[in-house]
């Protein structure tokens, strides 16, 4: 559902036209030099725009072929539908007919029968347009037409010019291409003739009962009639309705007379369709009871034509005419229907005839509830579509409302170049290039989408920039050198105070200040300059609604200059505009600090972005301005931005095509995404739910996708935003988008061209862009958009399959066992409908329970979750079979499929885990988890050929039980693991015991021989020369009797490879390979000729494969090595720095036994530690790079051993809290709050010294910094030297200790007294 303002109408008598064209209702009226075409009150069919024109004059269209004819001053255009058969009912282009010089501008269209076109000025002109358009009658004229009509079957003509009191009317003699002939007689009139109307027959072809009516400025209806047919006049006086004494008000007080009278005709035949429809669905009893319908009843059955009379003030008279046009007409043949009260018709009051003036233009519909439609054309630019029921029009019984009002189509007559919304969203201004603003009130109800005009606004001088005040009550218009204040309360806004001014720089922002407080009745707005330089002005306004009438008072307060200010910014300001105020209906602060919320973001060339916030001093008349957050994106020359007060920013690039959203307050990137070359992004606009989440509107030139705000999602590593809607204005309108906005209700605002189009919250689940999220479709056909962006943002059930890895994560398995329990017990008794609880039947304080329940108690868990003793002794494995096939069956209404499969997923593996539970210790529990949820991914989608993350890497090698994980992958690949399956699961980047390392690489290297059926010693060769085994490759060799280079790869294996010459032939031989593309091979003879340094490169920069370079440099020479030290300093950690990868750097850095800054990189920007010069890039500021888990191992890190305590005692106070606090809102913005509070309520921040030890590399006392006594600290400060030297001391040589004597409370301390 949307609403639609498809421009202002013309104020012509042409301007507007409505037919039934097979089946259809068609409306179409000009709208400045568009053709609007509808088929109902919100169904906008096509929009067609002449661009050579500035306004078009008139418009009809032929109810027997649906083409549509228009005017402007040069040119008569003819557009044919098409289409229609196949659903996408269009118009295009058939013609062109230039008109005559020295025509005078305004004419009338008419269409007659097989595309006949008659044209109306100084001379009348028929067209036939066919297939190609030929003049076939002209007649010139001795006074320009006003209105020239057709008859029903196109045997007459109806012309009337200016202040003619005569209508001509021209009879057809003779008809086809080349003898078209016209004769005319007259129908005298006492005063001008004011409007004409041809009675409509059932088909075109019936040719009698030609009847024309008239309406003329003495207020009087006359029918004319065919009386007598072969008379010299055609036409004949058969009945006048006098329409001043039609309406005699009941009350004789002059406010309730009125003078003015309107009237429009309803032909029989539509009249006795649409009510013989309406009585059929009514059943006899009912009728007999309803009075209205009884005198329906009695009007239809003598099938009358209706006059129908009205005046100003919502008095109706209405009459019928029976045998219309027969000879001896009775007294009774003219009667009176009714004469009722409250014709709900809003009429502008008296005045010129621009203002005043309306056209009426019924039409019954067959289909519809409402028996009589209405369009009333008002010439003040409004066009009105009324509906009621026959019953209730003539009911003469008192009623409140009679006729009700189904839309209203207005708008301007320009294109819309900008719109601006009020703080609270409820008032928008629309403004076009030539000044002209229209200030839009939406409705009060959540299902009234429609937007009301509130008052115009027409500037002499160049609107900057606007903002609307107090709810849209005044207008604050920035100019190139002034600014200036209007009062819009009336319906045309008027100018009340202008202020000049002159500022250095291109006026770029025009932004009102915070308040103290929302009683204050002075408002401040700021103007700024790309210069930094800016003026602020004060204005009181009133507040009440006695005190806005009076606004226009010349004495009423006006704008006054309250202070220059400048920004101070050091760089340059390339723009700078107000926040969009999602989420926020008051614009109130009171306090100066990063707390306060914004008002404006900037950005500079070089891709800053800055969020500022302002507080007024009244005292001192300054205004103080802040810099709330910053964020360098390293995009240059941004062309566009947008931000929201919640502190949400979006930044468009040069090209206008690639677009990036950042969270300000975490200085994070959320989102990067590049559209179409063809897809200029135009405008951006914010929003977000009653709940803070945040929505994004992306204008493009005819569309606009709108981005939701989604779940954090490390594992998966989901997208942060999704598009969820995309909105194509193509069918509806050629011309491109001008501007958009969001409403408050979260309706979204479009103007493309003069049109304003309303679109509603509602989505439809089945759209496929909703269906790729994980939306429960069985639970919602369509939904509010607010509510899918909660679904999307809002808390997680417990039993959510990133809730339970989170946990996991977080050493709370035992809590996820439990989950798991409380589910499988909720759902035995669960159908489809059934509510299920998010917390199944567990109480939050057991997830932020500090104290951990024992692991081996299974019982006590499932007695935990409300399970009988007896049902405890139940293993937990027992429940998981049970449970799985029960989510098979059944789905669970907080699930989408997708993620009730993950969720199985997810169970399984905890059972998995489950079984080695005593064997090993928490990060062996994580990793076996995660791989083995890894694996049933890769099984579910085979195409998915990634393999595990660093952070399942970490967790591995500091875990303590690597040689189970070492048994445990390798059964999981049927005990024959290839390279490959190491790989994916990281085998060689996380074993520490270099022993079993190359124990493991030689199972390797046999499983790579016999990895075929040939058995080629091709493919193990550079894994048994990285174990120094060349003897084994040669025996391999041996047998390898079918390979053609057996001979000389054995002859030169052979060889002693310490001698110079055979080291140049393994050289040689390796260069040869590499030409080939024979990495592996080349890498392999590499390390023959004892050049692992080349080896290591060849496998990372040709094979791309860091982990087969760091097994094999492990593997040659050990953890000590030369080569391995420089891989991990030179390639490892630049690459951890330049990606933000901290699960990388953290492991790099313990590598090389810097335990230290292994426990900084877990908390610091990887960056910052390094001599790194290369910029980050768009992957390290990603969120991704924050991943919630890094605290959990800096928690277990930090207190190992002393290097890694003095790491920790590096992280200053402050660091340590905005970690602790940036997760916490990562864990909420993942959806697990309780995570968040178990984090915050029980995280322990280590003791700072006093004193700081004076030397970098010394320690605090550990027992100082600790707080748990019982801690067991390592002494691993020796260390050994780093090759190269980076930040903060690292590779420095310990200084020399000097032995010195414990006190004695130091021993005491040491054994607890």
């Amino acid at each position: 559902m949307r609403a639609i303002l498809p421009g202002k109408p013309q104020a012509r008598l042409q301007a507007v036209c409505t037919v039934q064209w097979e089946g259809l209702r068609l409306v179409v009226y000009i709208s400045g030099n568009g053709i609007v075409i509808l088929t109902g009150p919100t169904e906008l069919l096509q929009t067609l725009y002449l661009e050579d024109c500035s306004a078009l004059i008139a418009v009809d269209i032929d109810e027997t072929t649906g083409k549509i004819a228009t005017a402007s001053p040069t040119n008569i255009y003819v557009y044919r539908p098409y289409g229609k058969e196949e659903g996408l009912l269009k118009w295009s282009l058939q013609c062109v007919i230039p008109r005559q010089e020295q025509e005078p501008e305004n004419l009338t269209l008419s269409w007659g029968t097989d595309a006949e076109l008659l044209i109306g000025s100084n001379s009348l002109r028929l067209f036939q347009i066919a297939t190609q358009e030929s003049e076939v009658w002209r007649r010139r004229l001795p006074m320009p037409v006003k209105l020239a009509k057709f008859s029903h079957d196109a045997s007459f003509i109806a012309s009337t010019g200016s202040y003619d009191r005569l209508i001509k009317l021209w009879r057809r003699q003779s008809s086809g291409a080349d003898d078209t002939r016209f004769d005319f007689t007259y129908l005298p009139h006492p005063t001008a003739v004011t409007a004409i109307h041809w009675r409509r027959h059932n088909t075109r072809e019936q040719t009698s009962d030609h009847t024309l009516y008239s309406i003329c400025g003495d207020r009087k209806t006359r029918v004319w009639a065919a009386i007598d047919p072969h008379g010299v006049h055609g036409l004949q006086l058969w009945a006048e309705i006098d329409m001043q004494a039609s309406i005699q008000p009941r009350q004789l007080n002059s406010i309730s007379q009125s003078s003015d009278r309107f009237g429009f005709i309803i032909d029989s035949q539509d009249f006795s369709r649409s009510t013989a429809a309406a009585i059929g669905t009514v059943d006899k009893a009912e009728s007999q009871e309803h009075h209205a319908l009884q005198h329906l009843l009695e009007v239809t059955k003598s099938n009358p034509e209706l006059c129908i009379v009205i005046d100003r003030h919502g008095h109706m008279s209405a009459w019928g005419l029976e045998n219309v046009g027969k000879k001896g007409r009775k007294a009774t043949d003219v009667f009176n229907i009714a004469h009722v009260e409250n014709f709900g018709i809003a009429f502008s009051g008296p005045g010129s005839l621009e203002n005043s003036n309306v056209q009426l233009l019924p039409f019954c519909r067959e289909q519809s509830a409402a028996q009589l439609s209405l369009l009333v054309h008002h010439y003040n630019g409004r066009i009105e579509w009324l509906e009621c029921k026959f019953e209730e029009l003539f009911d003469p019984s008192p009623q409140q409302e009679r006729i009700s009002r189904r839309t209203l189509w207005t708008g301007h007559e320009g294109s819309i170049k900008k719109i601006v919304r009020s703080i609270s969203g409820k008032v928008v201004l629309s403004r076009t290039n030539e000044n002209e603003a229209v200030i839009w009130r939406q409705g009060h109800g959540e299902s009234d989408l429609g937007l009301t005009l509130s008052s115009t606004l027409n500037s002499p001088e160049h609107i900057h920039r606007s903002w609307l005040l107090h709810n849209g009550d005044f207008v604050i218009n920035l100019h190139h050198r002034s600014i200036s204040l209007w009062a819009a309360g009336s319906s045309s806004a008027l100018q009340i105070s202008t202020c000049p001014f002159d500022l250095d720089g291109r006026l770029v922002c025009l932004v009102q200040l915070p308040e103290p407080s929302l009683d204050s009745n002075t408002i401040h707005v700021a103007a700024i300059t790309t210069r930094g330089k800016g003026i602020v002005w004060s204005l009181s306004t009133p507040h009440s609604s006695h005190q806005k009438s009076q606004a226009h008072d010349p004495h009423s307060p006006g704008l006054e200059q309250f202070c220059t200010f400048d920004l101070n910014i050091q760089d340059d300001l390339a723009f700078m505009l107000p926040v969009d105020p999602a989420g926020s209906t008051s614009w109130t602060s009171s306090s100066l600090d990063t707390f306060a919320q914004d008002i404006a973001i900037s950005y500079s060339t070089a891709g800053k972005l800055r969020t500022w916030t302002a507080v007024v001093d009244a005292n001192r008349s300054a205004v103080e301005w802040l810099v709330t957050s910053t964020v360098e994106t390293g995009i240059k020359n941004p062309s566009l931005t947008s931000a929201s007060s919640i502190r949400k920013a979006a930044l468009v690039d040069a090209s206008r095509t690639g677009l990036t959203i950042w969270d300000m307050r975490s200085c994070q990137l959320e989102h990067d995404v590049q559209y179409n070359n063809l897809d200029l992004i135009g405008d951006l606009d914010w929003s977000s739910t009653p709940d803070n989440q945040s929505l994004l509107a992306i204008g493009f030139p005819h569309k606009i996708i709108i981005l939701a705000q989604m779940r954090y999602d490390y594992l998966s590593v989901g997208p942060a935003w999704a598009p969820i809607r995309e909105i194509d204005t193509k069918d509806s309108t050629p011309h491109p988008i001008g501007d958009s906005v969001w409403l408050g209700s979260g309706n979204l605002l479009i103007g493309a061209g003069n049109q304003l189009f309303v679109y509603d919250k509602t989505i439809d689940s089945a759209d496929y862009m909703v269906s790729d999220l994980a939306v429960p479709v069985h639970k919602h056909g369509s939904m509010n958009l607010f509510d899918l962006i909660t679904y999307l943002n809002g808390p997680l059930p417990l039993f959510h399959p990133q809730f339970l890895s989170q946990c996991i994560l977080a050493g709370k398995l035992v809590q996820v066992q439990h989950i798991v329990v409380g589910l499988h017990k909720a759902l035995r008794y669960f159908t489809e409908g059934d509510e299920l609880d998010s917390f199944v039947s567990m109480a939050p304080e057991e997830l932020i329970e500090e104290s951990q329940p024992s692991l081996a108690s299974k019982g006590s868990v499932l007695r935990a979750a409300g399970v009988s003793a007896n049902e405890a002794e139940v293993d937990y494995g027992e429940v998981v079979p049970l449970l799985t096939e029960k989510l098979t069956r059944v789905s669970i209404p907080q699930l989408s499929s997708r993620e009730q499969i993950h969720l199985v997923d997810m169970i399984e593996c905890v059972s998995t885990v489950d079984k080695h539970r005593r064997s090993m210790d928490d990060n062996a529990i994580r990793y076996l988890l995660f791989f083995r949820h890894h694996m049933i991914r890769k099984s579910q989608v085979p195409a998915d050929k990634a393999g595990i993350t660093f952070r399942e890497i970490a967790w591995a090698y500091h875990s303590g039980s690597q040689d189970i994980l070492v048994d445990l992958v390798t059964r999981q690949f049927q005990g024959r693991m290839l390279w490959e399956n190491a790989k994916e699961g990281g085998i060689f980047m996380w074993m520490s015991d270099l022993t079993a390392l190359r124990a493991q690489f030689e199972v390797i290297a046999r499983n790579e021989y016999t990895k075929t059926d040939e058995k080629n010693p091709i493919d193990c060769s550079l894994y048994y020369l990285a174990l120094k085994k060349k003897n084994i490759l040669i025996g391999l060799w041996r047998m390898a009797a079918w390979n053609r280079e057996q001979s000389s790869t054995q002859r030169l294996l052979s060889n002693n490879f310490q001698e110079a010459r055979w080291k140049t032939a393994a050289l040689k031989n390796a260069y040869a390979l590499l030409g080939k593309r024979r990495f592996e091979y080349a890498a392999a003879f590499f390390l023959l000729a004892g050049n692992l340094q080349d080896a290591v490169n060849v496998c990372l920069h040709q094979m791309r494969d860091l982990q087969l370079a760091v097994a094999v440099a492990r593997v040659y020479e050990g953890d000590e090595g030369l080569v391995f030290r420089r891989l991990l300093e030179e390639k490892v950690l630049p690459q951890a720095a330049l990606e933000g990868n901290r699960w990388l750097a953290t492991w790099a850095f313990w590598m090389l036994g810097r335990r230290d800054m292994a426990v900084r990189a877990l908390i610091s920007p990887v960056h910052t530690l390094m001599d790194f010069a290369e910029a980050p890039n768009m992957q390290a500021r990603s969120y991704l790079a924050n991943d919630p888990a890094l605290v959990v191992l800096y928690k277990e890190l930090r207190g190992k051993s002393l290097q890694t305590l003095k790491g920790a005692s590096r992280i200053s106070p402050k660091e340590e809290w905005d970690f602790v606090i940036q997760n916490a809102r990562l864990y909420d913005r993942m959806g697990c709050d309780l995570l968040a509070l178990d984090l915050v309520r029980n995280w322990e921040f280590l003791k700072q010294p006093k004193q700081l030890p004076s030397e970098e590399d010394s320690v605090p006392d550990p027992r100082k910094m600790l707080r748990r006594r019982s801690s067991l600290v390592v002494d691993d400060l020796t260390s050994p030297k780093s090759p190269t030297g980076m930040r903060a001391g690292m590779g420095k040589p310990p200084p020399q200790k000097v032995f010195e004597e414990p006190e004695a409370n130091s021993l005491l301390d040491n054994f607890g007294f």
